[in-house]
């Protein structure tokens, strides 16, 4: 999902306005196969930031909600702290962590993907974009990118990010809402 350049610019308006506290972060968050990656790297190149994504953060089909955790224990915090953060990318095709990456202070990072806004970042006070769109969508889109034979994968995902977010409250925290396509569909700011 590629945004239109008015739509770009009223985000980044919204997020370059907003006061930063220890990291100017923005987090992309929201289902599955929604258009979070594509967004973010918009953002992200438009800040001169770095992008983190929470598939790198995940331990396999099954560790969406370690990926939170990891987030803020190898880079947030770190962040926080004065500190560069550093992490270890997990390699789906081989199931495991494979190589570190730093990630280094800067005034902006961006991180996309399921669960990227979870309660554990709120102390970092985050701008959160929540991008979505219906459930047949998304996993069209996930099987086409992923294949048909991780489709009991999909379906078991799916059926994990909903109730973090149920349990998060992710929707109702972010403060701009888009569809699939890349519209504006609510602001809560």
């Amino acid at each position: 999902m590629a945004t239109d350049p008015t739509t770009l610019s009223e985000l980044l308006e919204f997020i370059r306005n907003r006061p930063q506290r220890d990291i100017g972060l923005v987090c992309v968050d929201g289902p599955a196969g929604s258009g979070k990656t594509t967004l973010a790297a918009q953002i992200a190149r438009e800040l001169h930031a770095q992008t983190i994504h929470m598939d790198d953060l995940y331990e396999g089909w099954e560790g969406i909600a370690q990926g939170a955790h990891n987030l803020n224990k190898w880079i947030l915090e770190p962040l926080a702290a004065g500190r560069d953060g550093e992490y270890q990318r997990y390699d789906w095709h081989l199931g495991e962590f494979a190589e570190r990456h730093r990630v280094p202070r800067a005034s902006w990072l961006v991180v996309e993907g399921c669960t990227s806004a979870t309660r554990l970042v709120d102390k970092h006070d985050p701008f959160i974009i929540w991008v979505e769109a219906d459930d047949e969508t998304r996993l069209d889109r996930g099987l086409e990118r992923d294949g048909e034979h991780l489709r009991d994968h999909w379906l078991t995902f799916m059926d994990t990010e909903a109730r973090i977010y149920a349990e998060n409250a992710t929707r109702d925290r972010a403060h701009i809402h888009l569809d699939g396509f890349g519209q504006i569909t609510a602001r809560s700011m």
